[in-house]
């Protein structure tokens, strides 16, 4: 099919690959949960369009490159950690004006929480995906067993290969963000409730950045 090889064994991997979580995911969930399904979706296409740029750089060829080159590699990989050890700080320092201020009342509460307007979904979500070496490695590696190498035209293999991913991408990004948003509603009910999840997201984008700053090419 269009200089495909195996596309059910691609798509079993496709599902288990989209289901582990990552900081992009987790991401959307936050502001999901934070902002409402717009904000989420704002997100989400940050992502996609991040994703977008490493199948299109990972076709041609600058993965190859990354992995070949160890100091453009390591460039790539601390700007990346550097990048989410910023966001693991900014949520664990609004995690902890969430737990001195959750015995205060709610209008307190919202005027601590205006400065979150200021955030911008769709190019930090972006920033997230594009800042992220191993994803154009993973990409190449795990594209390439399924393209034919006798097919004519294999662009068009990728694009049918990115297609299903990012098909996949939507359904799953669109249950976190459906998911947040339920979720949502507990977090303005409970401060308490609000300020550890956002602790936990903190702790877990410090530990991404870390997996990341250990990645090897």
């Amino acid at each position: 099919m269009l200089g495909v090889i195996d596309l059910p064994t691609y798509l079993a991997g496709l599902v288990l690959i989209v289901l582990l979580p990552g900081p992009n995911s987790l991401y959307v969930l936050s502001v999901a949960a934070r902002r409402g399904v717009r904000a989420g979706y704002t997100a989400a296409a940050g992502v996609w369009c991040g994703d977008t740029v490493l199948m299109t750089l990972s076709a041609a060829g600058v993965a190859s490159l990354l992995q070949a080159n160890a100091v453009l590699f390591g460039i790539v990989k601390y700007a990346g950690a550097g990048y989410l050890t910023w966001l693991a700080v900014g949520m664990l320092r609004a995690a902890w004006g969430m737990w001195g201020t959750r015995h205060e009342r709610a209008e307190e509460s919202e005027a601590a929480e205006t400065p979150v307007v200021e955030e911008r979904p769709y190019r930090r979500a972006l920033v997230i995906s594009l800042f992220n070496p191993k994803a154009i490695l993973f990409f190449v590696a795990f594209f390439v067993q399924f393209v034919d190498p006798g097919y004519a035209y294999p662009a068009l293999s990728f694009v049918v290969l990115g297609a299903f991913a990012q098909l996949a991408s939507f359904l799953y990004l669109t249950a976190l963000i459906f998911s947040g948003t339920k979720l949502a509603a507990a977090f303005r009910r409970r401060k308490r409730l609000s300020a550890g999840a956002t602790t936990a997201a903190g702790a877990l984008f410090l530990g991404f950045a870390v997996k990341l700053t250990l990645a090897s090419a």
